[in-house]
């Protein structure tokens, strides 16, 4: 019982120490996803295997489309991004689906898969064949 007064009032709580441990942008491979539970994305930064790269603001989209056959449209404003892939809908191993993910402005990155990227993805693992726009 030495604790002043200010120090047991100036000291953060060890549950707010913790959540930020938590925190940050997980790479899933063909997506990346903000961990935090109240983290939204501002921008979506889609990444071709060329190495050209597009960044819209989530602010900006308008509708979400998404095909059985592998195929989710973005609309833009001006434009549509269609990403052509596998396991869109299905979530990864810690519960992370790139729809979902989408839908919530989660997803910070989708990154085009090579050519090795693409053979060597596990069967049940989202994976981006192709990014257009």
């Amino acid at each position: 019982m030495n604790d002043s007064v200010l120090e047991r009032y100036t000291r953060p709580p060890v549950a707010a120490t913790e959540a930020d441990d938590g925190e940050g942008v997980q790479d899933c491979g063909a997506f990346g996803f903000l961990r935090g539970i109240r983290d939204r994305a501002i921008m979506l930064e889609l990444r071709r295997k060329d190495g050209s790269m597009r960044a819209l603001g989530y602010a900006w989209l308008q509708a979400v489309e998404s095909d059985p056959s592998g195929v989710i449209s973005l609309m833009f404003p001006g434009s549509i991004i269609k990403l052509t892939g596998r396991n869109f809908h299905r979530p990864n191993a810690q519960g992370i689906g790139l729809l979902a993910g989408l839908l919530r402005h989660r997803v910070t990155f989708i990154q085009e898969a090579d050519q090795v990227a693409f053979m060597n993805a596990s069967a049940a693992e989202a994976v981006v064949e192709r990014i257009e726009w």
